[in-house]
Order: C-alpha cells, then structure tokens, then sequence
C-alpha cells in the first residue's frame, strides 16, 4: 500500500535533466533486453491480453524450460505491478515459469482502459481475478496447480486462495507478507511513532499522532500520509525504494517510456482499496491451510514487520510450513536481493513440487 510514497519519489528521481536520465534509460534498457532474452528450446516468452473479469488484463509467462514448476505472483501496491522486475528476477526463470499479472488497476491492464474502464476495484473481485487467471494458465500451460506467490498487497489475495482453493495450488508462498488483526495489532504504527520521535520530526510525529493507531478509520489520504511518512523515516526502505522499484521502472525494456507515469497514476487509483484491507481478521478467516505454507520475509521491513507474521505463521496448520528471514531487506526483500530468494525457493519449496532436478 505504497502508491503515493513510490509517486513521489518516482517524481523527485525523474526530476533529474532530461538528457541524463534518457541516456542512462537508453544504456540500462538495452543491457536489460539483451539479458532478457530467452532462446532455450524449451523456453516460453509470451505475453499479452487476456479477458479477466469482464475486462482485458494483462499476462506474462517467462521461463527457460515450461516443464518448470509454475508460479504465479501476485503483486502489491495496491496497483504496483512487478513486471517491472523482470531483470532482476531473471535468474529465477532458470528453474520456474513465472506468471506476471497486471491486476485490474496496475501496469498495462491500468493503461489499456484507464481510470474509467477498471470496473469494480475490490478485494472480492481481485480475488475472483485470480481465481480466473489461475484457470487460464493452468490452461495455457498444460499444469494442475501452480504455486502461489503472494507479494505485499497481493498476500491477502494469496491468503484466501490459498485457504479456499487447494485443489488449484501446490504451495503458497508470502513475501513482503501482510497480516492483519482486524485492527487489533499497532507494531508498524508504533514503530514509526518511535522512529519520528527518535529523528525530532515533530509535525510528522504530530500528523500521524493525529491519525491514531485504527486503521479501520483512515481515510484513503491518511493511509497516503502514513505510507509516506513510513518510507521517509527509514534509510533502507527509501534506499530500496529509489534504487530497487524506481531503478527497474526506469530501465525496464518491457515499458515505454510512456508507460512510466502510468505506472505511479495506476498506483495513486488503486489506493482506494487500501481501507477495505484493514478490516481483515487473518486469525478469524483460518490458520489451516491444506497445502505446503512458507513465508520469506525481510528481516528489517518497516511496512509490514516480521514480528506479527511471525506470530500469525505459528499458528499455522499446514502440512509442511517454514518461515525464513531475508537479510539486510525490508520491504521489496524478494526484488533486493533475488538472489536469497531464489535460494530459499530452491532448498524449501521446489524439492516439494518436482522430482526434476535442478540445474545450475
């Protein structure tokens, strides 16, 4: 729930001269492309529009060999899609097939209708979304289930489908996971709280004092305020966000230059959401989940801390469960440092889906 914080900065980092910043998209872009490129003859590298839910959405499918396990990510934001990424994740396609969907109100699908032509923005319709994209590439690929990947926003998403609909799903992974208490845990708020005290920013103090420590009773700029207010007040989050997210939506050869603005108004729409989160209850809507359960979290994220999810994953009933820490990561853990990722999916959850061995 990061869209006003990742605007501005995106708005303070594009404020560079233009030539600069064209030269330096033209190098990155070019370099990222190249790296991009599949030629495997078992590989798939495809991607376009799909009709989800009344609506044309898009979908990415990458992977150096499509007999791989299937993963599919649901991205943050709300409306941040991780398309963005690609480069970055680029080593992971070695051992899966990753499914990149631009929900309703992200990326391309945001940009092919704009604002008016989104239909519901709703967590109950983002979660029939799913249902229906999971069917397409079950679909397309030829694969009875898929392992599901929950990122930020897109965790509670991941949460329900992974609950509700085993029978689709082969693991569900979370990372950047959220987990509310129906209102009732205030560890980030308290967090902040703390860190603007310690840093003497008095009215930003005072602003989010004002707010109080509900969630349920924020309006959609007080999250606005909060989330910027988070990001500014800690170093390694603004750091990944400047360097990690607006660095990969600069170079990333899979968006015109065009699209780049699209990419911070997609997210300032989809805020809308964000209220509607804070009244889940994950405790109240169940601990047991019928398929292999892992959360991969940063272990210094400041937007959606390791401790409560912690607290929610040892409730958990799974038939086999993990949890592990990304070091030296906040927010965006999986994007900073893909690398500890992609080891964590290796040793943890790929020995669970195949018996093909993995290759290096």
């Amino acid at each position: 729930m990061l869209g006003i914080a990742v605007a501005a900065t995106a708005i303070a980092v594009i404020a560079v001269p233009a030539a600069g910043l064209l030269g330096y998209r033209r190098l990155r872009r070019t370099a990222h492309a190249k790296r991009l490129r599949i030629t495997s003859p078992y590989g798939i590298e495809e991607s376009g529009f799909a009709r989800i839910g009344g609506i044309d959405q898009w979908i990415s499918i990458r992977g150096e060999d499509h007999r791989n396990p299937v993963i599919l990510e649901l991205h943050g934001g709300p409306g941040a899609t991780n398309l963005i990424f690609a480069s970055r994740t680029r080593a992971w396609e070695r051992h899966f097939t990753i499914v990149r969907w631009d929900m309703r109100g992200a990326g391309k699908t945001f940009a092919r209708g704009g604002p008016d032509r989104q239909g519901d923005l709703s967590l109950q319709r983002l979660e029939r979304d799913a249902l229906e994209v999971t069917q397409h590439i079950r679909a397309r690929l030829g694969v009875d289930k898929v392992v599901l990947l929950g990122c930020s926003f897109g965790s509670f998403i991941g949460l329900r489908l992974a609950r509700n609909h085993p029978e689709l799903y082969s693991a569900y992974v979370g990372t950047d996971q959220n987990i509310n208490a129906g209102g009732r845990d205030h560890t980030a708020y308290r967090a902040l709280l703390d860190r603007l005290g310690t840093a003497g920013k008095r009215k930003e103090l005072a602003a989010v004092t004002a707010m109080g420590p509900d969630k349920t009773a924020w309006s959609v700029e007080d999250w606005s305020q909060y989330n910027k207010h988070t990001v500014g007040s800690d170093p390694l989050t603004f750091d990944t966000i400047k360097t990690v997210v607006i660095g990969s939506l600069l170079s990333s050869p899979l968006h015109s230059l065009r699209e780049l603005p699209v990419y911070t108004k997609a997210m300032s729409f989809s805020q809308r959401v964000a209220p509607e989160s804070a009244t889940i209850d994950e405790w109240a809507e169940g601990t047991t989940f019928a398929i292999p359960f892992f959360i991969f979290q940063g272990e210094r994220d400041v937007i959606t801390p390791p401790e409560p999810v912690r607290r929610f994953f040892n409730d958990v009933t799974a038939p086999v469960k993990d949890f592990a820490l990304i070091q030296d990561a906040s927010h965006f853990a999986s994007f900073r440092h893909p690398d500890q990722f992609l080891d964590l999916m290796l040793t943890k959850v790929r020995p669970l889906l195949t018996s093909q061995p993995i290759t290096w």
